[in-house]
Protein backbone atom coordinates (compact mmCIF):
# COMPACT_ATOMS: atom_id res chain seq x y z
CA UNK A 1 0.00 0.00 0.00
CA UNK A 2 1.41 3.38 -1.04
CA UNK A 3 1.37 5.68 1.98
CA UNK A 4 4.91 7.06 2.11
CA UNK A 5 5.15 10.67 3.18
CA UNK A 6 7.15 11.73 0.16
CA UNK A 7 6.48 9.49 -2.82
CA UNK A 8 9.28 9.28 -5.35
CA UNK A 9 8.43 9.01 -9.01
CA UNK A 10 9.55 6.11 -11.12
CA UNK A 11 11.94 8.53 -12.80
CA UNK A 12 13.91 8.74 -9.54
CA UNK A 13 12.90 12.32 -8.82
CA UNK A 14 11.16 13.83 -5.85
CA UNK A 15 8.73 15.71 -8.10
CA UNK A 16 5.17 14.48 -7.64
CA UNK A 17 4.55 13.64 -11.27
CA UNK A 18 1.08 12.28 -10.56
CA UNK A 19 -0.01 15.84 -9.68
CA UNK A 20 1.33 17.05 -13.03
CA UNK A 21 -0.56 14.21 -14.71
CA UNK A 22 -3.73 15.17 -12.85
CA UNK A 23 -3.35 18.71 -14.20
CA UNK A 24 -3.15 17.24 -17.71
CA UNK A 25 -6.35 15.28 -17.08
CA UNK A 26 -8.19 18.31 -15.72
CA UNK A 27 -7.06 20.46 -18.67
CA UNK A 28 -8.40 17.82 -21.06
CA UNK A 29 -11.71 17.76 -19.18
CA UNK A 30 -11.99 21.56 -19.44
CA UNK A 31 -11.51 21.33 -23.22
CA UNK A 32 -14.05 18.52 -23.54
CA UNK A 33 -16.60 20.26 -21.34
CA UNK A 34 -16.51 23.47 -23.35
CA UNK A 35 -16.58 21.55 -26.63
CA UNK A 36 -19.58 19.52 -25.44
CA UNK A 37 -21.50 22.71 -24.62
CA UNK A 38 -20.90 23.82 -28.18
CA UNK A 39 -22.42 20.55 -29.35
CA UNK A 40 -25.63 20.47 -27.36
CA UNK A 41 -24.74 20.01 -23.70
CA UNK A 42 -26.31 22.52 -21.28
CA UNK A 43 -24.29 25.65 -20.62
CA UNK A 44 -23.07 28.91 -22.11
CA UNK A 45 -20.24 29.04 -24.63
CA UNK A 46 -18.97 31.22 -27.47
CA UNK A 47 -20.52 29.04 -30.17
CA UNK A 48 -23.50 26.68 -29.81
CA UNK A 49 -24.14 24.69 -32.95
CA UNK A 50 -27.73 24.06 -33.96
CA UNK A 51 -28.69 20.47 -34.61
CA UNK A 52 -30.49 17.38 -33.43
CA UNK A 53 -29.77 15.64 -30.16
CA UNK A 54 -31.86 12.73 -28.86
CA UNK A 55 -33.24 12.28 -25.36
CA UNK A 56 -30.69 9.64 -24.37
CA UNK A 57 -27.83 11.69 -25.80
CA UNK A 58 -29.13 14.76 -23.97
CA UNK A 59 -29.12 12.87 -20.65
CA UNK A 60 -25.60 11.56 -21.29
CA UNK A 61 -24.28 15.01 -22.22
CA UNK A 62 -25.98 16.57 -19.19
CA UNK A 63 -24.44 13.92 -16.94
CA UNK A 64 -21.03 14.56 -18.50
CA UNK A 65 -21.29 18.30 -17.81
CA UNK A 66 -22.70 17.83 -14.30
CA UNK A 67 -20.08 15.25 -13.35
CA UNK A 68 -17.22 17.46 -14.51
CA UNK A 69 -18.67 20.61 -12.99
CA UNK A 70 -19.05 18.78 -9.70
CA UNK A 71 -15.30 18.41 -9.18
CA UNK A 72 -12.87 19.51 -11.86
CA UNK A 73 -12.53 23.23 -11.16
CA UNK A 74 -12.51 22.68 -7.40
CA UNK A 75 -9.81 20.05 -7.95
CA UNK A 76 -7.87 22.59 -10.04
CA UNK A 77 -8.01 25.07 -7.15
CA UNK A 78 -6.82 22.43 -4.69
CA UNK A 79 -3.86 21.34 -6.83
CA UNK A 80 -2.98 24.98 -7.51
CA UNK A 81 -2.83 25.82 -3.81
CA UNK A 82 -1.01 22.63 -2.78
CA UNK A 83 2.50 23.99 -3.38
CA UNK A 84 1.69 27.57 -2.34
CA UNK A 85 2.82 27.24 1.31
CA UNK A 86 6.27 26.01 0.29
CA UNK A 87 6.60 28.69 -2.39
CA UNK A 88 5.47 31.42 0.01
CA UNK A 89 7.92 30.28 2.70
CA UNK A 90 10.83 30.16 0.25
CA UNK A 91 10.18 33.42 -1.62
CA UNK A 92 8.58 35.57 1.02
CA UNK A 93 5.37 37.53 0.60
CA UNK A 94 6.65 40.17 -1.82
CA UNK A 95 8.41 37.87 -4.27
CA UNK A 96 5.62 35.28 -4.07
CA UNK A 97 2.97 37.87 -4.92
CA UNK A 98 5.10 39.36 -7.69
CA UNK A 99 5.47 35.90 -9.21
CA UNK A 100 1.71 35.27 -8.95
CA UNK A 101 0.91 38.58 -10.63
CA UNK A 102 3.31 37.74 -13.47
CA UNK A 103 2.16 34.16 -13.99
CA UNK A 104 -1.54 34.81 -13.48
CA UNK A 105 -2.16 38.48 -14.20
CA UNK A 106 -0.33 38.75 -17.52
CA UNK A 107 -2.08 35.74 -19.17
CA UNK A 108 -5.43 36.95 -17.83
CA UNK A 109 -5.06 40.43 -19.35
CA UNK A 110 -3.63 38.99 -22.57
CA UNK A 111 -6.73 36.85 -22.94
CA UNK A 112 -9.18 39.61 -22.02
CA UNK A 113 -7.62 42.35 -24.15
CA UNK A 114 -6.33 40.38 -27.16
CA UNK A 115 -7.57 36.81 -27.52
CA UNK A 116 -11.17 37.41 -26.51
CA UNK A 117 -11.75 40.43 -28.82
CA UNK A 118 -10.19 38.52 -31.73
CA UNK A 119 -12.40 35.53 -31.02
CA UNK A 120 -15.49 37.74 -30.77
CA UNK A 121 -14.55 39.30 -34.11
CA UNK A 122 -14.20 35.87 -35.73
CA UNK A 123 -17.68 34.99 -34.49
CA UNK A 124 -19.07 38.24 -35.91
CA UNK A 125 -17.48 37.43 -39.28
CA UNK A 126 -19.03 33.95 -39.14
CA UNK A 127 -22.43 35.54 -38.45
CA UNK A 128 -22.15 37.86 -41.46
CA UNK A 129 -20.36 40.96 -40.22
CA UNK A 130 -18.38 42.53 -43.07
CA UNK A 131 -16.56 45.36 -41.32
CA UNK A 132 -12.97 45.52 -40.14
CA UNK A 133 -11.72 44.52 -36.73
CA UNK A 134 -11.43 48.16 -35.76
CA UNK A 135 -15.00 48.82 -36.84
CA UNK A 136 -16.14 45.92 -34.69
CA UNK A 137 -14.24 47.36 -31.74
CA UNK A 138 -15.81 50.77 -32.22
CA UNK A 139 -19.30 49.30 -32.36
CA UNK A 140 -18.98 47.06 -29.32
CA UNK A 141 -15.48 47.15 -27.86
CA UNK A 142 -16.42 46.68 -24.24
CA UNK A 143 -18.56 43.69 -25.11
CA UNK A 144 -15.44 42.22 -26.71
CA UNK A 145 -13.38 42.44 -23.53
CA UNK A 146 -14.08 39.29 -21.54
CA UNK A 147 -12.24 36.91 -19.26
CA UNK A 148 -13.78 33.74 -20.66
CA UNK A 149 -12.17 30.68 -19.03
CA UNK A 150 -9.48 32.86 -17.44
CA UNK A 151 -11.92 33.72 -14.65
CA UNK A 152 -10.16 30.78 -12.98
CA UNK A 153 -6.79 32.53 -13.26
CA UNK A 154 -8.34 35.71 -11.88
CA UNK A 155 -9.78 33.80 -8.91
CA UNK A 156 -6.41 32.15 -8.25
CA UNK A 157 -4.77 35.57 -8.15
CA UNK A 158 -7.40 36.84 -5.72
CA UNK A 159 -6.95 33.77 -3.50
CA UNK A 160 -3.16 34.19 -3.61
CA UNK A 161 -3.50 37.79 -2.41
CA UNK A 162 -5.72 36.66 0.46
CA UNK A 163 -3.24 33.86 1.26
CA UNK A 164 -0.42 36.41 1.50
CA UNK A 165 -2.49 38.67 3.75
CA UNK A 166 -3.20 35.74 6.07
CA UNK A 167 0.48 34.83 6.00
CA UNK A 168 1.38 38.37 7.06
CA UNK A 169 -1.08 38.19 9.94
CA UNK A 170 0.13 34.74 10.99
CA UNK A 171 3.63 34.30 9.50
CA UNK A 172 4.74 31.36 11.65
CA UNK A 173 3.00 28.33 10.17
CA UNK A 174 3.76 24.80 11.39
CA UNK A 175 6.01 22.61 9.28
CA UNK A 176 4.85 19.49 7.52
CA UNK A 177 3.39 17.10 10.06
CA UNK A 178 3.25 13.35 10.43
CA UNK A 179 0.03 11.49 11.11
CA UNK A 180 -2.99 10.19 9.29
CA UNK A 181 -5.01 11.85 6.58
CA UNK A 182 -8.68 12.58 7.35
CA UNK A 183 -10.70 9.37 7.39
CA UNK A 184 -14.00 8.78 5.65
CA UNK A 185 -15.94 9.71 8.78
CA UNK A 186 -14.44 13.19 8.52
CA UNK A 187 -14.82 13.47 4.74
CA UNK A 188 -18.54 12.65 4.65
CA UNK A 189 -19.59 15.41 7.10
CA UNK A 190 -17.31 17.82 5.22
CA UNK A 191 -19.06 17.01 1.93
CA UNK A 192 -22.52 17.25 3.51
CA UNK A 193 -21.69 20.55 5.20
CA UNK A 194 -20.30 21.95 1.96
CA UNK A 195 -23.44 20.79 0.16
CA UNK A 196 -25.65 22.64 2.65
CA UNK A 197 -23.60 25.83 2.32
CA UNK A 198 -23.81 25.53 -1.47
CA UNK A 199 -27.58 25.12 -1.26
CA UNK A 200 -27.91 28.23 0.92
CA UNK A 201 -25.75 30.31 -1.42
CA UNK A 202 -27.82 29.19 -4.41
CA UNK A 203 -31.05 30.37 -2.81
CA UNK A 204 -29.99 33.88 -3.81
CA UNK A 205 -27.20 33.20 -6.32
CA UNK A 206 -28.36 30.35 -8.58
CA UNK A 207 -26.23 28.44 -11.05
CA UNK A 208 -25.85 30.56 -14.17
CA UNK A 209 -25.77 33.90 -12.33
CA UNK A 210 -22.46 35.64 -13.01
CA UNK A 211 -20.85 38.38 -10.96
CA UNK A 212 -19.63 40.85 -13.57
CA UNK A 213 -17.15 42.21 -14.46
CA UNK A 214 -15.25 39.59 -12.41
CA UNK A 215 -17.08 36.87 -14.36
CA UNK A 216 -17.45 34.70 -11.26
CA UNK A 217 -20.28 32.17 -11.01
CA UNK A 218 -20.68 32.42 -7.25
CA UNK A 219 -22.93 29.36 -7.01
CA UNK A 220 -19.78 27.22 -7.25
CA UNK A 221 -17.47 29.31 -5.09
CA UNK A 222 -18.17 27.60 -1.74
CA UNK A 223 -16.46 24.53 -3.22
CA UNK A 224 -13.65 26.52 -4.83
CA UNK A 225 -12.82 28.35 -1.61
CA UNK A 226 -13.04 25.19 0.49
CA UNK A 227 -10.79 23.14 -1.81
CA UNK A 228 -8.25 25.94 -2.13
CA UNK A 229 -7.93 25.91 1.65
CA UNK A 230 -7.86 22.10 1.70
CA UNK A 231 -4.95 22.20 -0.77
CA UNK A 232 -2.93 24.33 1.65
CA UNK A 233 -3.78 22.08 4.59
CA UNK A 234 -3.03 18.99 2.49
CA UNK A 235 0.50 20.26 1.88
CA UNK A 236 1.07 21.17 5.53
CA UNK A 237 -0.05 17.69 6.63
CA UNK A 238 1.02 15.69 3.55
CA UNK A 239 -2.49 14.31 3.15
CA UNK A 240 -2.04 13.32 -0.49
CA UNK A 241 0.66 10.82 0.44
CA UNK A 242 -1.29 9.47 3.40
CA UNK A 243 -4.57 8.61 1.71
CA UNK A 244 -4.92 4.82 1.80
CA UNK A 245 -5.70 2.49 -1.05
CA UNK A 246 -8.77 1.37 0.86
CA UNK A 247 -10.09 4.94 0.88
CA UNK A 248 -9.54 5.09 -2.86
CA UNK A 249 -11.57 1.92 -3.41
CA UNK A 250 -14.35 3.03 -1.06
CA UNK A 251 -14.80 6.39 -2.76
CA UNK A 252 -14.63 4.76 -6.19
CA UNK A 253 -17.75 2.76 -5.27
CA UNK A 254 -19.37 5.90 -3.91
CA UNK A 255 -18.59 7.65 -7.21
CA UNK A 256 -20.28 4.86 -9.15
CA UNK A 257 -23.33 5.02 -6.90
CA UNK A 258 -23.62 8.79 -7.28
CA UNK A 259 -23.40 8.51 -11.08
CA UNK A 260 -26.33 6.07 -11.00
CA UNK A 261 -28.22 8.37 -8.63
CA UNK A 262 -27.88 11.45 -10.84
CA UNK A 263 -30.51 10.54 -13.49
CA UNK A 264 -32.85 9.35 -10.73
CA UNK A 265 -32.72 12.79 -9.06
CA UNK A 266 -33.20 14.65 -12.31
CA UNK A 267 -36.05 12.49 -13.58
CA UNK A 268 -37.83 12.68 -10.21
CA UNK A 269 -37.35 16.45 -10.22
CA UNK A 270 -39.03 16.89 -13.60
CA UNK A 271 -35.96 17.49 -15.75
CA UNK A 272 -37.35 15.47 -18.66
CA UNK A 273 -40.30 17.85 -18.78
CA UNK A 274 -37.90 20.79 -19.02
CA UNK A 275 -38.34 21.75 -15.38
CA UNK A 276 -34.67 22.61 -14.74
CA UNK A 277 -34.98 25.88 -12.83
CA UNK A 278 -35.60 24.23 -9.41
CA UNK A 279 -32.24 22.46 -9.71
CA UNK A 280 -30.14 25.58 -10.13
CA UNK A 281 -31.22 27.40 -6.97
CA UNK A 282 -33.96 28.68 -4.70
CA UNK A 283 -35.98 27.01 -1.94
CA UNK A 284 -36.48 23.75 -3.84
CA UNK A 285 -35.75 20.17 -2.85
CA UNK A 286 -34.20 19.70 -6.29
CA UNK A 287 -31.60 22.39 -5.55
CA UNK A 288 -30.83 20.82 -2.18
CA UNK A 289 -30.51 17.36 -3.72
CA UNK A 290 -28.31 18.64 -6.54
CA UNK A 291 -26.08 20.63 -4.18
CA UNK A 292 -25.60 17.61 -1.91
CA UNK A 293 -24.98 15.31 -4.88
CA UNK A 294 -22.46 17.74 -6.35
CA UNK A 295 -20.31 18.10 -3.23
CA UNK A 296 -20.40 14.39 -2.38
CA UNK A 297 -19.38 13.68 -5.97
CA UNK A 298 -16.57 16.22 -5.67
CA UNK A 299 -15.08 14.55 -2.60
CA UNK A 300 -15.56 11.08 -4.08
CA UNK A 301 -13.88 11.80 -7.42
CA UNK A 302 -11.04 13.86 -5.92
CA UNK A 303 -10.06 11.11 -3.47
CA UNK A 304 -10.46 8.38 -6.08
CA UNK A 305 -8.27 10.19 -8.62
CA UNK A 306 -5.63 11.19 -6.07
CA UNK A 307 -5.13 7.61 -4.90
CA UNK A 308 -5.37 6.13 -8.41
CA UNK A 309 -2.92 8.58 -10.02
CA UNK A 310 -0.53 8.43 -7.05
CA UNK A 311 -0.32 4.65 -7.31
CA UNK A 312 -0.40 4.21 -11.08
CA UNK A 313 0.61 7.41 -12.83
CA UNK A 314 3.52 8.85 -10.87
CA UNK A 315 5.71 8.73 -13.98
CA UNK A 316 6.02 10.50 -17.32
CA UNK A 317 7.40 9.79 -20.75
CA UNK A 318 8.32 12.40 -23.34
CA UNK A 319 4.70 13.03 -24.31
CA UNK A 320 3.63 13.39 -20.68
CA UNK A 321 6.43 15.86 -19.97
CA UNK A 322 5.52 17.90 -23.04
CA UNK A 323 1.82 17.95 -22.15
CA UNK A 324 2.60 18.81 -18.54
CA UNK A 325 4.75 21.79 -19.50
CA UNK A 326 2.08 22.93 -21.96
CA UNK A 327 -0.96 22.43 -19.71
CA UNK A 328 -1.21 25.99 -18.40
CA UNK A 329 -0.69 27.54 -21.81
CA UNK A 330 -3.23 25.11 -23.24
CA UNK A 331 -5.79 26.24 -20.70
CA UNK A 332 -5.23 29.88 -21.69
CA UNK A 333 -5.53 29.33 -25.47
CA UNK A 334 -8.03 26.45 -25.70
CA UNK A 335 -11.18 28.58 -26.04
CA UNK A 336 -10.30 30.22 -29.39
CA UNK A 337 -8.79 26.97 -30.65
CA UNK A 338 -11.85 24.78 -30.11
CA UNK A 339 -14.27 27.54 -31.11
CA UNK A 340 -12.51 28.17 -34.42
CA UNK A 341 -12.33 24.41 -34.98
CA UNK A 342 -16.09 24.12 -34.41
CA UNK A 343 -16.74 27.03 -36.80
CA UNK A 344 -14.53 25.39 -39.44
CA UNK A 345 -16.47 22.11 -39.16
CA UNK A 346 -19.90 23.73 -38.87
CA UNK A 347 -20.74 22.88 -42.48
CA UNK A 348 -20.61 19.14 -41.70
CA UNK A 349 -24.11 18.19 -40.59
CA UNK A 350 -24.57 15.15 -38.36
CA UNK A 351 -25.89 14.14 -34.95
CA UNK A 352 -24.31 16.54 -32.48
CA UNK A 353 -23.32 13.86 -29.99
CA UNK A 354 -21.55 11.87 -32.71
CA UNK A 355 -19.88 15.05 -33.92
CA UNK A 356 -18.64 15.78 -30.41
CA UNK A 357 -17.14 12.29 -30.14
CA UNK A 358 -15.36 12.67 -33.49
CA UNK A 359 -14.12 16.22 -32.96
CA UNK A 360 -13.05 15.79 -29.30
CA UNK A 361 -9.67 14.04 -29.94
CA UNK A 362 -8.75 16.62 -32.58
CA UNK A 363 -9.72 19.49 -30.27
CA UNK A 364 -7.62 18.13 -27.40
CA UNK A 365 -4.59 17.37 -29.57
CA UNK A 366 -4.67 20.70 -31.38
CA UNK A 367 -5.16 22.68 -28.16
CA UNK A 368 -2.15 21.04 -26.52
CA UNK A 369 -0.08 21.49 -29.67
CA UNK A 370 -0.79 25.22 -29.74
CA UNK A 371 -0.22 25.43 -25.98
CA UNK A 372 3.13 23.69 -26.40
CA UNK A 373 4.20 26.02 -29.23
CA UNK A 374 3.14 29.09 -27.24
CA UNK A 375 5.16 27.82 -24.28
CA UNK A 376 8.24 27.74 -26.51
CA UNK A 377 8.03 31.47 -27.26
CA UNK A 378 10.75 33.41 -25.37
CA UNK A 379 8.35 35.77 -23.61
CA UNK A 380 5.76 33.12 -22.79
CA UNK A 381 8.42 30.71 -21.47
CA UNK A 382 9.11 33.01 -18.53
CA UNK A 383 5.41 33.41 -17.72
CA UNK A 384 3.72 30.08 -18.49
Amino acid sequence: MTTKTDIKSKNNTSRLLYIDNLRILLTILVILLHLSIGYGAPGDWYYNEEGQIGTVSSIVMTLFVALNQAFFMGFFFMLSSYFSPNSLDRKGSRLFLTDRIKRLGIPMFFYALILNPLLEYALEIFNGFEGSFWQALQEGYFRSIGLGPTWFVEALLLFAILHVLFHCIKPSMPGRTEGRAPDNWAMVPFAIGLGLITFVVRIWLPVGWWLEPLHFQLAHFPQYIALYIIGILAYQNNWFGKLTDRQGRTWLWITAGLIILFPVIFVAGGALQGNLDPFIGGWHWQSLAYSMWEELMCVAVVITLLVWYRNRFNNQGKLGKAMSSAAYGTYIVHAPIITLLALTLSGIKMDLTLKFVLVAPVAVAFSFLVGYLVKKLPVARAIL
